[in-house]
C-alpha cells in the first residue's frame, strides 16, 4: 500500500470564552467583553469541526478563552496574557501556562508528530475569525489565507487555495496574508522554527465575522467550498490524496 504524500491536521486557538472555575474571580462582570472579539473568535469552532467531518481530520481545539491566556500566542509576546491574568502571582500563571497554553500545543504536536512519524507532510489549517471593521477601518477581505512566503510549499498552496475558492464561489473576497501577515507571531509560525518545510506546511485561515454572522445559507456554502477547495490545492501542489490519521487522546 502506497504511503500518503501529505495528512491534514486541523486547530482552532479561540474556539470559545469559557472560563475554568478556578480563575473566574479575575473575569467578574466581564461576561460581555468575553463574548467579544476580545475573548474568542467567533465562527472559528464551528467552521473547524465541520472541516474535520469533511475532511476526515482530526481536530485540537481549545473553547477556554484567550482572555485566560492565548494559546496563538508564543511565550514572550506580551499579549499571552490579558489584562485579567498578568498580574497574577507567577505560580499561578504558571499553572495557567501549563494546563492550557502548553497542553493545546503539546496535542497539536503530537497530531503532527503522528503524521510525521509515516512519513507523510503535515499539513496544519490553524482556524481563526476576525471582525470586519477594526478600529473604524472597514476589512475588504471575506477569507485571508495567512503563510510564510519564503516556504514555497506554503506559497503553492495558498495561491493555489484562493484560485480554488475563487472559481468555486465567485465574488468571494479571498486574500493572501491579509489581514494579518503570515509571518506574525501565532502558532504556525513557531511550529515552522520547529519543523523543515519538507515536513510541515502551516497555513492559517482567517474567515470575517461578517459571513459567519451574515445569510446562513451564504456561510454554509463558504464552509463547504472551503473544504472541497482545499483537496483541490493539495492535490495539485502535493498530489496523492492524503489518509485521515487519528488525533492523539486529550489528558
Amino acid at each position: 500500500m502506497r504511503r500518503p504524500r501529505w495528512r491534514l491536521v486541523l486547530s482552532c486557538e479561540h474556539g470559545g470564552h469559557e472560563v475554568p472555575a478556578r480563575w473566574r474571580g479575575c473575569f467578574r462582570g466581564q461576561a460581555t467583553r468575553l463574548r467579544s472579539h476580545r475573548g474568542w473568535d467567533e465562527g472559528a469552532l464551528e467552521l473547524a469541526r465541520r472541516l474535520a467531518r469533511m475532511l476526515s481530520a482530526p481536530l485540537v481545539a481549545t473553547t477556554t478563552t484567550r482572555l485566560l491566556v492565548d494559546t496563538n500566542r508564543s511565550a514572550g509576546h506580551p499579549a499571552r496574557f490579558s489584562e485579567a491574568t498578568r498580574s497574577l502571582p507567577p505560580l499561578e500563571r504558571a499553572r495557567i501556562v501549563a494546563e492550557h497554553w502548553a497542553a493545546h500545543r503539546a496535542r497539536v504536536e503530537a497530531a503532527l508528530e503522528t503524521v510525521m512519524a509515516g512519513g507523510a507532510l503535515a499539513v496544519h489549517v490553524a482556524c481563526h475569525s476576525f471582525v470586519p471593521v477594526l478600529r473604524g477601518v472597514a476589512r475588504n477581505t471575506d477569507v485571508g489565507l495567512l503563510f510564510e512566503p519564503r516556504r514555497p510549499r506554503e506559497a503553492a498552496l495558498a495561491g493555489a487555495w484562493q484560485a480554488a475558492l475563487r472559481r468555486r464561489v465567485p465574488g468571494l473576497r479571498v486574500r493572501r496574508n491579509h489581514p494579518y501577515r503570515g509571518v506574525a507571531d501565532g502558532l504556525p509560525t513557531a511550529l515552522r522554527r520547529r519543523h523543515a518545510d519538507a515536513r510541515y506546511a502551516g497555513i492559517e485561515l482567517e474567515v470575517s465575522q461578517a459571513l459567519v454572522r451574515g445569510a446562513p445559507t451564504r456561510w454554509r456554502l463558504v464552509e463547504r467550498a472551503l473544504g472541497a477547495t482545499l483537496l483541490e490545492a493539495l492535490d495539485e501542489v502535493i498530489g496523492g490524496r492524503g489518509a485521515p490519521v487519528r488525533a492523539p487522546a486529550r489528558r
